[in-house]
């Protein structure tokens, strides 16, 4: 794996860090190779049961490598074309199909791609006073990394098109009120809360989670019926799983639950 994204598997939290800071975690093609890498190494680690991804320096990610992008384009390559559908649309895919919780920890300025990576996650940290914007449009270019999928379901339709098609910065006090972030820290503390909440999160019922996630995603595109439907059977799932029979049997014997993931 490149040295552009650090992998890091300590007990069952996974941390993804993007480690170009000089150039505030830009994506260039060998960071994008590296990084769905990275994600799938996690997706298929069986000791992995929370997931933080994170940047280096002063930005989490703020998209696109510009200046690879202009010298590619400028040489005629098609790569900077095709890098929705061969890089970007695999790695929001899988990192939103991922069946435990998923954390960015926001830890500095995140746009155009870098915001769509945080937003396919399930909760997001982001730093005091740190900006974030959509920024496509201001390059001419439209939505990709999911951006156009989970900005509306985010902060609703009216405040998803105008991030999307003014482009404006916003700080991370107005992403916490809008609902594009769960919650803001210091800078600092950014990296230490997420992995706490992670390893808590690692603890907990794993199975029941990717449940969750699964009826939520289910229920986004669903009618009434159909997510009624889908409730009972992922309810019925989770009913089956060693974790409720144990957690139960705790809760009679008014003891604190353990959670295995199964």
């Amino acid at each position: 794996m490149s040295d552009t994204v650090l992998l890091d598997v300590t007990g069952a939290v996974a941390t993804i860090t993007l480690n170009r800071p000089d150039a505030m975690n830009s994506m260039t093609v060998e960071a994008k190779l590296a990084l769905n890498e990275a994600v799938g190494s996690v997706a298929s680690d069986a000791r992995v049961r929370a997931l933080v991804l994170t940047g280096t320096g002063r930005a989490f990610c703020v998209g696109q490598d510009l200046r690879e992008h202009a010298a590619l384009l400028e040489a005629g390559d098609p790569a900077p074309l095709s890098t929705v559908k061969e890089h970007y649309n695999p790695l929001v895919t899988t990192l939103a199909g991922l069946p435990f919780p998923t954390i960015a920890a926001i830890n500095g300025t995140a746009a155009g791609a870098g915001l769509g990576i945080a937003c396919a996650l399930d909760l997001r940290i982001g730093a005091a006073g740190s900006k974030l914007t959509t920024a496509f449009a201001g390059i001419g270019l439209t939505a990709d990394s999911g951006l156009s999928w989970t900005l509306p379901r985010l902060v609703g339709s009216g405040r998803a098109a105008a991030l999307l098609m003014l482009a404006q910065p916003i700080t991370a006090e107005q992403a916490l009120e809008m609902g594009l972030l769960n919650m803001v820290v210091p800078a600092e503390d950014v990296l230490a809360v997420a992995t706490e909440l992670a390893t808590r999160l690692a603890a907990g019922p794993t199975a029941a989670y990717a449940c969750i996630k699964q009826s939520l995603s289910f229920g986004s595109e669903a009618s009434l019926v159909e997510t009624l439907d889908k409730e009972d059977e992922l309810q019925t799932r989770a009913g089956q799983t060693t974790d409720h029979s144990n957690a139960v049997k705790s809760f009679l014997a008014k003891e604190i639950p353990t959670f295995e993931g199964r």
